[in-house]
């Protein structure tokens, strides 16, 4: 199916608006729950992700932090037991709609996945690689360049085009493989665990780039670092063991004055 084919994520949809913080909502799940087999991993959830925000999910592990994120572009769709129940919407279409591409809505929904995975290519065909395949290929060299600069890796990288990106660092390579995600140029960015494998410099370059990306792109990303998600995300949403989305809103409220005291109780290392 050709993106001609696929109008439920064209650009010209609406976005729908939260009246009551003026925040323009771009993924919406409703009652969305997954099962693994005969195990739910993620119970009943419904949430609304804001546009050009950052949106931090933590808890402990096997909470459906993961589980949660990759149902948005679909990812889920790679595991065969995986069931999906209720609706998550891109811009008010439900993408498990059967009119609904995967990977077109890949397209306009990218994904940088806990441990850096460059292409055993250059640097400029990792970045190019989605390029091409969009059939995006006039002035390939000015989008690759534009996405490295988005990346904040343009300055040390533009005397190497041609080396491969398996020869960068451990930090330079993830930010390669934000680099290939937004050449595209999609709308929203998935990061799961993006800085769980780096050092304490490389981490603060990707949360550096985090804070600068959300100007352009709606950022989700998942985190165990809870102090990560206090210091770049906008939202925050907990979820915690069983699959149980139980708090979300302001990061400011979440972890200074959270609602509920099992949200507190994790905060402050109680238990998790």
């Amino acid at each position: 199916m050709s993106d001609t084919d696929t109008p439920s994520i064209d650009t010209s949809i609406d976005a729908e608006t939260d009246r009551a913080t003026g925040d323009t909502t771009v993924v919406e799940s409703d009652e969305l729950a997954v099962y693994y087999g005969d195990e739910q991993a993620l119970q009943p959830t419904s949430m609304e992700i804001p546009e050009k925000q950052v949106t931090a999910i933590i808890g402990p592990s096997g909470c459906g932090k993961s589980t949660y994120l990759r149902c948005i572009n679909r990812m889920n769709d790679l595991i065969d037991v995986a069931r999906v129940e209720g609706e998550i919407r891109f811009k008010g279409k439900n993408v498990y709609d059967e009119d609904v591409d995967p990977v077109a809505l890949r397209r306009k929904i990218g994904m940088v996945f806990q441990k850096p995975n460059p292409f055993p290519k250059s640097i400029r065909d990792n970045v190019a690689y989605g390029l091409k395949i969009q059939g995006k290929d006039d002035d390939v060299d000015a989008q690759v360049e534009q996405a490295l600069k988005r990346a904040a890796l343009w300055d040390e990288v533009k005397d190497k085009l041609d080396t491969s990106g398996l020869d960068l660092s451990g930090g330079q390579q993830q930010r390669l493989c934000i680099a290939r995600a937004i050449a595209p140029d999609p709308e929203v960015i998935l990061m799961d665990e993006p800085a769980s494998a780096l050092d304490p410099v490389a981490t603060s370059q990707i949360e550096d780039l985090i804070e600068e990306l959300s100007r352009d792109y709606t950022v989700v990303i998942v985190t165990h670092n809870m102090q990560q998600a206090a210091r770049i995300s906008d939202k925050t949403a907990v979820f915690l063991t069983g699959g149980e989305l139980v708090e979300f809103g302001n990061t400011n409220t979440i972890f200074e004055n959270p609602e509920n005291q099992r949200v507190e109780d994790y905060i402050t290392g109680k238990f998790g």
